[in-house]
């Protein structure tokens, strides 16, 4: 198809097959890089065996070990100076003891996770939200962090390529034999970020925004703390890998960064195998296989694992307090902030200990210990301890999902897999240190069971692309291991039906079978699983069904659903529901939930999962503060929207010189012949054909097509289901608008008003007057007057991207939406203004939503840029 510039434009479909194609492309780079890193490692270890590994770190003087405990500690320590800069330049005040564990926590957890901008700064969000710091401040010290980190590692790896450049393996076929030249690139942005703190400029302008610069102060103090931290890692690293030997502390430098930030960039956790590979490269012959690659796993164990137990036992620790101590005001803030973020953690943390039981199984016993077991423990016992193990182990990586989703049966079962796979561990080969550490998970996840409180099965539980991927990567990865440690083994047929107390290949060949078999068993329960409807408009008897819902509702918004141009989601009560439409790949809610507030969160959460089953947006439209906390347990992010404008009934009169306006367009109107009417909704019917005459011209007279979505169209059904509120000149309706009633009397509204063009200025200020009177004298509490958008915005420099932006349309954009001028209208009647917001997943995919519910409500994507 061929379009005016003479460009070819490319179809729908094909467009939607170029994204899955992208979006599929983007997903499985992790999983080729980490399935490359094991090829390479397979490659670099085929002449060793497992144990040549092992003796090598049993044989690591206990010196080593200790300076390599104590740098660690002192590194973690320098880290949390990351988070004590970024608080000062956000200009925030926050204890030093809550930066140094906030410090702590992020990096622990996303040294192991990876994308350390996703975990450690959700970690920040939740920990410094309840310290009192605001969105704007925690981004602030998000960003300092990482840039602070990416400071140091030019600085250093700078250096070290000036120093002693590193040396490309000739099995690599580089055209250059080292990186000298890339120490002086990597120091350039260093230096000109230098230059600009060290100058005084307080902003510099980027792409037109000014973009704050921290004092002289915190610039050197960024690059000092972290080229301290780089070098203390490597100095860990050094220790344990060559020992002093072999290798120049310079030359260990260059290739401990290179491999680090290759991990990092790699998004694989914790950069697992990415880095081993790429020291082991660079490494060797200099420093023989089996001593580096000993040294790397208790760099691992050292440097990774043992500080996220640490982290892990201080969550316990935290949980265990909340449930025993009379709390203090302040711990009971920190529930808010700590209570989001706990299944987050949880997941991560039981995903670990799956990976352990899988690692475990994939290892040989200590032929020692099977001395000692076999004196006490049957050899069925262990050979189904074994298989039974792995099984857990994945049964573990599963529940996490579940978890992250605050599921309270995959608490108990977690609970169940935790303390069984501990006993096993002992069972099958008294591996006690694997046993230390689900105990230690167990513990941690024990008082934690206030926030898995869904009520949801399991099987019918989606995991996403991305959580497929990581389970994949820890079987095949716990697979590769098994391989290679038991690669002496001649393999047969006959080892599968091999038991012995020393036969550890049978065994393991055992249990891999039975996770791939549970793996394929549950694809094929997936694929056989009837696929749920995309979107289903509901019939006349369904929106009958949700009436008495309704009718039972204090808020008059939820009478949009009786347009039946949105879908509706009822949870297995039939008590709440949530209306919605779909515009591309934007699952959009219009306003909170229906129902009993105890009803709606499991609703909600059902709401996410079947967006996750089509790959979509979950996107909550106008939402109030009141139910926040909903959302963010969903993940999602939170954008104003605007301001909903109520006026107090009770205190509504004509009385005053601040109505003084109302009084005059009131009896202006009257003394025209005019008057106000409420027609009952069993009269509405029979004037429906003036009504609908009546909304044509308003249509024509404005220009503009019918709204829909979050704001009523006419629909004679729709129309007739409420009383009408009319303005007539003797017995002829010249303006309407129908009457919204909220339950108990809690609230009144309107949300179609139409008038003649030929009506007199102030007919629908005048019916707006008499309304509020009439629902005064029938004992309401609340007019809604709906939302201003984009009012109460801030515009200061430090403002989102988003609140700049809206606040600017909403001073500038007049000729398009009159968003000031209906602000100004709404505040003619002085009404308390209350916040709206939007849910939805935040980053990239905000700018694509909001053109998504810019076209649901204005009909289509023409009706967004036409009056």
């Amino acid at each position: 198809m061929v379009g005016k510039s003479g460009g070819h434009r490319l179809r729908p479909s094909h467009r939607k097959l170029i994204k899955a194609g992208l979006s599929i492309g983007t997903n499985l780079i992790i999983p080729i890089l980490f399935l490359a890193a094991l090829y390479l490692l397979h490659k670099t270890l085929k002449n060793y065996h497992f144990h040549d590994i092992l003796d090598q770190i049993k044989s690591t003087p206990p010196a080593f070990l200790f300076l390599a405990i104590s740098l660690t500690i002192l590194d973690y320590w320098v880290l949390t100076g990351f988070d004590y800069v970024g608080i000062r330049y956000a200009g925030a005040n926050v204890r030093y003891r809550k930066t140094v564990l906030t410090g702590f926590l992020a990096y622990a957890f996303s040294h192991n996770v990876g994308v350390s901008w996703l975990s450690g700064g959700s970690i920040r969000y939740r920990l410094y939200s309840g310290s009192g710091l605001s969105a704007i401040e925690i981004t602030k010290v998000v960003v300092s962090c990482n840039i602070t980190v990416f400071l140091g590692f030019l600085t250093v790896s700078g250096i070290a390529f000036i120093v002693e450049p590193l040396q490309i393996p000739a099995s690599i076929h580089f055209p250059l034999s080292n990186l000298h030249f890339l120490g002086f690139v990597f120091l350039i942005p260093v230096l000109g970020y230098l230059a600009i703190g060290i100058r005084g400029n307080r902003t510099i302008k980027i792409i037109g925004y000014e973009i704050p610069v921290p004092s002289r102060k915190l610039v050197l103090a960024q690059v000092l703390i972290s080229s301290v931290d780089w070098l203390l890692a490597s100095g860990v690293a050094y220790l344990l890998i060559s020992q002093g030997k072999a290798i120049s502390f310079p030359a260990f430098v260059g290739v401990f960064l290179f491999s680090t930030m290759a991990g990092i960039v790699s998004h694989v956790p914790g950069g697992i195998g990415v880095f081993e590979s790429l020291m082991l490269l660079f490494l060797t012959p200099a420093i023989p296989v089996p001593f580096a690659m000993g040294g790397l796993v208790a760099f691992r164990v050292i440097y990774y694992i043992v500080p996220l137990l640490l982290a892990s036992t201080l969550l316990g620790v935290h949980e265990f307090l909340q449930r025993k101590i009379d709390f203090s005001r302040v711990i009971q803030l920190s529930q808010s902030w700590l209570g989001a973020l706990v299944p987050q953690l949880i997941g991560f943390l039981v995903f670990f200990a799956g990976v352990v039981l899988l690692v475990s199984g994939a290892t040989p016993s200590l032929p020692s210990r099977l001395l000692l077991l076999r004196r006490f423990v049957p050899l069925p016992v262990v050979e189904v301890s074994h298989f039974l193990g792995s099984l857990l182990g994945l049964g573990l990586l599963l529940l996490a999902w579940s978890l992250r989703k605050r599921i309270d049966a995959a608490y108990h079962l977690t609970l169940g897999f935790l303390g069984l796979g501990a006993l096993v561990s002992l069972l099958k080969g008294f591996d006690y240190e694997e046993a230390i550490i689900l105990a230690l998970m167990f513990l941690v996840v024990l008082p934690c069971h206030r926030h898995f409180y869904r009520k949801s099965s399991l099987l019918n539980e989606t995991f996403t692309l991305h959580w497929f991927i990581a389970i994949g990567l820890a079987v095949a990865g716990s697979i590769w291991l098994g391989i290679f440690t038991h690669k002496h083994v001649n393999y047969s047929h006959d080892l599968w039906w091999q038991f012995a107390f020393h036969e550890d290949a049978p065994r393991f060949l055992r249990s891999t079978a039975g996770v791939i078999a549970a793996i394929l068993l549950l694809a094929i329960y997936r694929l056989l699983k009837p696929t749920p409807r995309r979107l289903e408009l509901p019939t006349e008897s369904a929106l009958e069904k949700i009436a008495s819902i309704i009718r039972e509702c204090p808020r008059t918004t939820a009478n949009l659903a009786f347009l039946g141009d949105k879908a509706i989601l009822l949870n297995d009560e039939n008590t709440a529901f949530i209306m919605y439409d779909i515009e591309d790949r934007s699952w959009v809610v219009m306003g909170d939930p229906v129902g009993p507030p105890e009803e709606t969160r499991e609703l909600v959460w059902r709401f996410r999962e079947l967006c996750d089953d089509y790959d979509g947006y979950p996107v909550f439209y106008q939402v109030s503060p009141e139910n926040l906390s909903l959302y963010l347990d969903l993940g999602l992010s939170l954008l104003k929207l605007g301001e909903e404008a109520r006026v107090g009934l009770r205190e509504f009169a004509l009385d005053g010189s601040a109505r003084k306006d109302l009084r005059h367009v009131v009896n202006k109107i009257e003394r025209l012949g005019f008057h106000f009417e409420v027609l009952p909704a069993d009269e509405v019917q029979s004037k429906m054909e003036v009504l609908k005459d009546i909304s044509d011209a308003w249509l024509a007279n404005k220009n503009t097509q019918e709204k829909k979505f979050s704001l009523a169209f006419f629909k004679p059904d729709y129309v007739a289901r409420f009383p009408s509120a009319v303005v007539k000149k003797g017995e002829e309706i010249v303006a309407f608008a129908n009457v919204l009633e909220g339950a108990g009397k809690e609230e009144l509204s309107i949300d179609l008003m139409r008038y003649r063009p030929d009506s007199p200025n102030g007919t629908m200020e005048y019916l707006f007057t008499e309304l509020m009177l009439w629902g005064k004298w029938e004992g309401y509490q609340w007019f809604n007057l709906g939302m201003a958008p984009l009012s109460g915005l801030e515009n200061r420099s430090l403002a989102p991207l988003w609140n700049r932006v809206g606040s600017l349309v909403f001073r500038h954009g007049e000729h398009f939406y009159h968003f000031e001028g209906l602000r100004r209208y709404k505040q003619k009647f002085d009404p308390i203004w209350t916040p709206k917001y939007l849910a939805c997943p935040g980053g990239f995919a905000v700018p694509r939503v909001l053109t998504h519910i810019a076209t649901l409500t204005s009909g289509s994507l023409v009706g967004v840029v036409t009056k």
